[in-house]
């Protein structure tokens, strides 16, 4: 993050040639959607995606500003004790940003891209790692219905389940990170959230349904994109 590293170095021998960078601070905001609140009926309705998206998102949006705003003020006070306590909300609330934002792009209303199947390259890695699409969709519905506790199978109750890609093996795979930690380890290509707020109020207890319906709006487009930057 910019503003961390760049309010750190001030705190080293060569503040005086660096100190005007102390200024810069990272504010995020709500991304608009693709697609109306309405756009992935039937299979996430609108009532869900306005919660998701204006309150729990923006309360991620709104965390990450103001633990930055504390920040500034432990880098400037040079309080090391209040720096490190809040690496913490830092990291909770950016990287719920971060998993909300690519988990929007990730959709798309049934008959404009969401739930064409992949195509080319991406296909052709997925078939090799997995055996087929629907072989694919098996194991990461498997993995996702099956995990306990505040993970992203790359989280009470927020899961988010993520394809991405390795670059060193150049693999496509399956992974996963605890709470709302942005995958770092590979380059995320595919998000679904299955935290209880993303499907609760349409299918109850019942996350398999979720997962089922979900790739009915997966947009594959954006997921291909994503893999040929990263291969």
């Amino acid at each position: 993050m910019l503003s961390i590293a760049a309010r750190t170095i001030k705190t080293t021998s060569v503040k005086s040639v660096l100190g005007p960078l102390t200024s810069i601070r990272t504010k995020v905001t709500l991304p608009d959607l693709p697609y109306e609140y309405n756009g992935l009926e039937p299979y996430i309705n609108t009532e869900i995606m306005k919660l998701h998206h204006s309150k729990h998102h923006q309360a991620y949006v709104n965390g990450f500003n103001q633990a930055e705003e504390k920040l500034e003020g432990a880098f400037k006070s040079n309080d090391l004790t209040q720096q490190i306590s809040l690496q913490g909300a830092l990291k909770f609330n950016g990287g719920g940003h971060i998993n909300h934002t690519l988990f929007w792009q990730n959709l798309a209303p049934k008959g404009k891209g969401g739930g064409d199947l992949p195509k080319g390259a991406l296909a052709s890695a997925i078939s090799k790692e997995f055996g087929s699409f629907e072989d694919f969709v098996k194991q990461f519905n498997t993995a996702a219905a099956g995990v306990q506790g505040k993970f992203f199978f790359w989280c009470t109750d927020l899961y988010l389940f993520k394809q991405g890609y390795n670059k060193a093996s150049k693999r496509v795979e399956i992974a996963t990170t605890p709470n709302q930690d942005p995958l770092l380890h590979l380059i995320p290509l595919l998000g679904i959230d299955v935290w209880e707020h993303a499907y609760y109020l349409q299918y109850k207890n019942v996350r398999p349904d979720y997962l089922k319906n979900i790739w009915e709006v997966v947009n594959w487009t954006t997921v291909s994109e994503r893999f040929a930057k990263a291969s």
